[in-house]
């Protein structure tokens, strides 16, 4: 028999699925107080939570029976994660639960402004008969640029065509063939999607990549009159150019649901004088249905992982390289650092990840795949990417992957090479970890290369003339940005070399962009790892 305890509100329907279970006691105390719950906590195998309890090393310090955490929705901001994988207590959550709902409210708040109804509202309040001050705009016909066509993007996207609009969207890393699929045409720039738009709508995850990737720039390419909903994450937004950009006339309709400070502060509330803005906090979630999926899939996983089922949406990888991998554990290193440097070196839209293993590493491919893929994705995704769902999540996104082996190479004994691929492109990343323990990237591409896969590095492609190193040192210099090596691959003299240049410090944008105006400069791209 295992021992539930559920300490926040759940839906019933998630209730009646643990309690229908001969093997689980479930014991539902939501509001359950600290001290309690502290005292409490040694009798129980699992725990089901929302945001408000803190599932921390002082708690797990007292959980002496636990195996698995399980939250109620997507955010995993209370829980301990490194404790609980020390621990080896498996914590899930139930991503895509709210698919439905956060479209739903996206379209609300898009037909509110394109229709002003809120403000037709209040007017009927007020004791007024204004028909004409009410004059709105059809969703048909229109322009719907989607930043990020994952599960929610894409209903909004379904929605939209269904009501006549034009739909484009602007996602990296997904491929090509699912816009296809759902009669969406991908847009490669992000600028361009930005320019031919009348309706703007954010469905992307908040990154290091996307935090404020909607900022003055972009608020100045847009079209005056743009209708613009986030219903995604606050942060993805510079609130101060939102504002400028309101003040300006630029935007017709703006509709929010989160915010970069929840609650909102008064510097984010300036935004709420602009009269046709519809908002709410943060409730995208917030119907019955979405609230009996959460509860009923945390329930089935909680289930699931005690039994000792398989749970491919677990959150947590609850052992670590050293355990049972240790005479490969600079491979295992090695292979997220690979997949991280695709992602962020060649960007998305592939179809197909190929991963090959060369030599007598090649017995662990299932483990060396895992880690490929967590690198792969964790740059993109705001949820946590581990070695057991990663495989998972590849999958969710429309990304075939082929596993495969060969003898040991000719050039390393040992090597690991992934091929991205779509119908428009193939590139690939190589490595070997010299003496079993440090690991190289020796191959991008066609060049072969020997960088050290850490820290800050910028990729760059140039003609193989002299001075470029020069162009670029004395350009670093100028902003203090100190050069710790450099490494060079070519395929033929005097045509094109691959350079790799590993920097104390992060760029900017204007660095970034003074750097592709150095005419030799062919391409550039900054890479953390």
């Amino acid at each position: 028999m295992f021992k539930v305890l559920i300490t926040e509100d759940i839906s019933k329907a998630g209730i009646d699925i643990l309690n229908a279970d001969e093997e689980i006691e479930v014991d539902y105390q939501p509001g359950i107080k600290w001290a309690e719950l502290l005292e409490i906590i040694k009798d129980y195998d699992a725990i089901i939570t929302r945001s408000g309890t803190p599932v921390n090393k002082e708690l797990l310090d007292r959980a002496e029976k636990l195996k698995v955490v399980g939250r109620a929705g997507v955010g995993v901001d209370n829980i301990d994660l490194e404790e609980t994988s020390k621990r080896g207590i498996l914590v899930v959550n139930t991503p895509g639960a709210n698919t439905i709902g956060a479209a739903e409210i996206t379209m609300a708040h898009l037909y509110t402004v394109l229709r002003r109804l809120h403000l037709a509202h209040q007017s009927m309040l007020n004791g007024e008969w204004n028909r004409k001050k009410f004059m709105g705009e059809e969703l048909d016909g229109k322009v719907v640029g989607i930043i990020g066509l994952g599960n929610v993007g894409t209903q909004v996207a379904i929605r939209c065509k269904a009501a006549g609009a034009k739909v484009i969207a602007y996602d990296p890393y997904i491929p090509r063939e699912k816009g296809d699929k759902y009669g969406v045409q991908i847009i490669d720039d992000l600028h361009d999607l930005i320019k031919m738009s009348d309706i703007i709508t954010l469905h992307c995850p908040l990154t290091e990549e996307t935090r404020n990737m909607i900022s003055k720039k972009e608020f100045e390419l847009m079209k005056d009159g743009v209708y613009f909903i986030n219903c995604a994450r606050g942060g993805i937004v510079d609130e101060e150019a939102l504002y400028e950009a309101i003040q300006k006339g630029k935007i017709a309709g703006l509709g929010l649901d989160v915010y970069s400070k929840e609650p909102p502060d008064d510097k984010i509330r300036r935004l709420f004088d602009f009269p046709n803005i519809s908002l709410s906090p943060h409730i995208g979630a917030n119907t019955y249905e979405s609230q009996d999926n959460v509860a009923i899939k945390v329930a089935q996983y909680v289930i699931a992982a005690l039994k000792g089922e398989f749970v491919e949406a677990a959150v947590n990888a609850p052992f670590t390289i050293e355990e049972g991998f240790e005479e490969i554990r600079a491979y295992l290193e090695l292979s997220e650092k690979l997949g991280s440097f695709l992602t962020q070196y060649a960007g998305g839209h592939y179809q197909e990840i190929q991963i090959e293993v060369r030599g007598t590493i090649a017995k662990h491919l299932k483990p060396i795949v895992a880690y490929v893929l967590k690198g792969y994705l964790s740059p993109v995704l705001d949820r946590p990417v581990n070695v057991v769902n990663a495989l998972f999540l590849a999958k969710e996104r429309g990304i075939n992957i082929i596993e495969s082996t060969r003898e040991a190479g000719l050039n390393f004994k040992e090597f690991i090479k992934i091929t991205a691929r779509n119908k428009d492109k193939e590139v690939s990343v190589g490595g070997t970890a010299l003496y079993d323990k440090f690991p190289r990237i020796m191959m991008v591409d066609n060049y072969w290369i020997d960088i050290e896969p850490q820290g800050v590095i910028l990729m760059f492609e140039n003609k193989d003339v002299p001075g470029v190193i020069g162009k670029l040192g004395t350009l670093l210099a100028r902003h203090n940005i100190n050069i710790a090596g450099f490494r060079l691959g070519r395929l033929e003299k005097g045509k094109i070399a691959l350079g790799a240049l590993q920097l104390d410090d992060r760029l900017n944008e204007a660095v970034l962009e003074e750097i592709h105006q150095i005419p030799e400069i062919i391409k550039a791209k900054q890479v953390i790892l």
